[in-house]
């Protein structure tokens, strides 16, 4: 009975390293911690022109944030699917340069236009009514989170 509760032990230390490095890394090697059903806390010095891939779970529902510092020097937050591909399970972001590339269909999407286009082909933007800034951190307030939830139903990231 011992030896089972040791190697079960083990088999779950693995799997949250394994998920974690895979699922927690973004593009520029900083890893997230996913924050289980909570608020998503960004802060604002974290942000650059590299976007930031903020995972989280709520309600069992693995979902993403992408958060990113505009050209403009305005920051902009979206849920890393594809308003039109969400549905295909694979309508998902990766950055390439200083576009965002859907990895369903290819569209590629300007930062510039992160959180400003709410149609089409494009991430769908997390407005200003939808969440607190201040001058240290963007809030997300997990009942936002739970309504988005199903956006997240079929991803297959």
């Amino acid at each position: 009975m011992k030896r089972n509760t040791i190697w079960w032990a083990l088999a779950v230390v693995l799997a949250v390293f394994i998920n974690g490095a895979v699922w927690g890394a973004d593009d520029s090697g900083t890893a997230h911690s996913p924050v289980v059903d909570q608020d998503l806390v960004i802060l604002l010095k974290d942000l650059s022109s590299t976007a930031q891939i903020y995972p989280v779970i709520i309600d069992g529902v693995r979902m993403e944030i992408l958060a990113v510092k505009a050209p403009d020097g305005t920051y902009r937050t979206v849920f890393n699917t594809c308003q039109v591909c969400y549905a295909s399970g694979r309508g998902y972001y990766k950055q390439t340069g200083s576009v965002l590339v859907c990895q369903n269909c290819g569209n590629r999407f300007p930062m510039s236009r992160v959180e400003v286009s709410s149609s089409g082909c494009n991430p769908i933007p997390i407005f200003p009514q939808y969440k607190v800034q201040d001058e240290e951190k963007i809030v997300i307030p997990r009942d936002f989170l739970i309504r988005a939830k199903g956006i997240f139903a079929r991803w297959k990231v």
